[in-house]
């Protein structure tokens, strides 16, 4: 998966298309990624030691990696993500459109 925890995403289809956020995890089996303020459902909530009076909470669920992109600062926008091996034999991800490390 090119898109890594940490990174800078912009949602490119769904119903939170054009959002930027930061990815909070990601799921490589399943070829997912949890974005923060992304995909965000209403799920009900049995009372419990954490929250005692139970109750409708809202939540980030994963989307697919194929609906996200890099966000690139530089450039302003998604862009694809592509991997370059220096000369030290380092693999490193590169943005396709600028051609800079990321």
């Amino acid at each position: 998966m090119r898109i890594k925890s940490g990174d800078t995403v912009v949602v490119i289809a769904g119903k939170d298309k054009g959002k930027k956020g930061k990815v909070l995890e990601a799921y490589p089996s399943k070829e997912k990624v949890l974005v923060e303020g992304v995909n965000i459902a209403t799920k009900s909530q049995k009372p419990n030691k954490l929250n005692p009076q139970g109750g409708i909470i809202k939540k980030e669920m994963p989307i697919h990696v194929s609906n996200v992109m890099y966000y690139d600062a530089k450039a302003g926008k998604g862009v694809r993500v592509g991997y370059k091996i220096l000369e030290d034999g380092k693999k490193v991800r590169i943005s396709k459109k600028t051609g800079e490390e990321i």
